[in-house]
């Protein structure tokens, strides 16, 4: 009412009464799946009680059960490569040519060869898996940094320094 008060309204003319709107607020949903009345005292004491939910605290508790924790599995490699292994095993910063590349190795040829995967990570397993960083065959590392697609060692690295 405030609002509709101070809000600017086209002139009434002078036997025109002003309408003002209750400032009630609209009535919930009923049987609503998306809106929980978790908040409203009144509708919960009517769904739980206090014993009911005693009772499955107490249930909760029996079901309970304590996890140990175990070592995490070494891995074999079987895998194909790892590129956290990878990161940590290298130390040069991105753009420093580490590895010869050829001349028809452009970065136009890396842009395409790079939007066929779905993300520098996957980019670089596969350049790694096909014989990177020393070879590049498919064009992914034309600045033979040893990183494909620019894909970035240093949050692997700041992730094993913390």
């Amino acid at each position: 009412a405030a609002l509709a008060a101070t809000a600017p309204n086209p002139p009434l003319a002078a036997s025109s009464p002003v309408p003002v709107a209750p400032a009630t607020a609209a009535p919930p949903a009923q049987n609503d799946p998306g809106l929980s009345q978790e908040n409203d005292f009144a509708a919960v004491s009517e769904e739980r009680s206090i014993q009911g939910d005693a009772a499955r605290i107490a249930r909760n508790r029996q079901a309970f059960e304590e996890v140990q924790p175990t070592a995490v599995p070494a891995r074999d490699g079987s895998a194909g490569p790892n590129i956290v292994t990878y990161a940590l095993q290298t130390s040069h910063a991105r753009g420093t040519r580490m590895h010869n590349r050829s001349a028809l190795q452009t970065p136009s040829r890396a842009q395409r060869a790079c939007a066929k995967y779905p993300s520098p990570d996957q980019a670089q397993i596969d350049f790694l898996a096909r014989g990177g960083p020393e070879r590049d065959r498919l064009g992914l590392d034309p600045d033979g940094d040893g990183y494909a697609c620019a894909w970035n060692p240093a949050p692997f690295r700041r992730a094993a320094a913390n």
